[in-house]
């Protein structure tokens, strides 16, 4: 599929609030496999608490860790999307499933895991940078970092520090919102994934802009409950994340109407 091809597929107008329904699918989802399912959650906890672990007393450097968190998730749940997929075509799902896509090693997964993992660095070091230049004081712990970052009445290092990592989270969102499941569904090339995917959030402001809020607060949800709740939470966005994809870019032509 080539640019001008991408630029035709049919894109679906929906509703505002319609990013509810691919949460109640998610949890269809989840309760047809649910050790797979809560597995993918389980490893992604795992992860964020060796990052925890590491930058315990560096809470500067953890701070950015924790939130890059954001960028690269949507390759490590992969597995996911196939798990879903299967499901709605009727097909055995299953570790099979999950093995078999991280097993083909596709190029393309792995060039789009690998630009995540770019942005999520990029990241990592400018918040890093950013807090320990203009801090008044050393941030090693969470208190210090509400103290002197977060309610500190003479800064507006927050405000900076929100402000930066919003303007490379929503590139990265509009990039990666549906490119991963489609690399999944369709044989396209990442750049034409990201196209797609950069369509579907410009055609879409409000309903993307609410799945975005709700990713950004769920997420932080799991990370502020010591983790732990991301074993509930990464599986229940992965599984949206293809009902995000198949509502926006339906399989068949033609299908360009209001999802209802």
């Amino acid at each position: 599929m080539n640019a001008h091809a991408v630029a035709l597929l049919p894109v679906r107008i929906l509703r505002p609030l319609q990013p509810m329904t691919w949460l109640e699918r998610a949890w269809h989802d989840i309760r047809e496999v649910p050790a797979v399912s809560f597995a993918h959650g389980l490893v992604m906890t795992l992860f964020g608490l060796v990052v925890a672990l590491v930058a315990k007393d560096r809470f500067w450097l953890l701070a950015g860790a924790l939130s890059g968190f954001l960028l690269v998730a949507p390759i490590l749940a992969t597995g996911l999307y196939a798990v879903s997929r299967a499901l709605e075509r009727h097909e055995p799902a299953g570790w099979s499933t999950v093995i078999a896509i991280w097993r083909s090693l596709d190029r393309r997964l792995v060039t789009f895991g690998l630009l995540l993992a770019a942005a999520g660095t990029c990241w990592v070091g400018t918040s890093a940078a950013l807090i320990t230049l203009m801090a008044p004081v050393p941030v090693n712990t969470p208190v210090d970092f509400m103290r002197h970052v977060v309610v500190h009445p003479d800064s507006w290092l927050f405000e900076i520090w929100l402000a930066l990592g919003g303007l490379l989270a929503a590139p990265v969102f509009a990039s990666s919102v549906t490119a991963i499941p489609m690399l999944v569904d369709r044989q396209v090339s990442v750049g034409d994934a990201v196209l797609a995917s950069w369509r579907t959030v410009l055609e879409n402001p409000v309903p993307m802009g609410v799945w975005a809020v709700l990713v950004m607060g769920f997420t932080l949800l799991g990370l502020g409950s010591m983790m732990l709740g991301l074993i509930f939470v990464m599986p229940m966005l992965g599984h949206a994340s293809w009902h995000a994809y198949r509502d926006l870019l339906p399989a068949e032509a033609g299908t360009d109407r209001v999802a209802s």
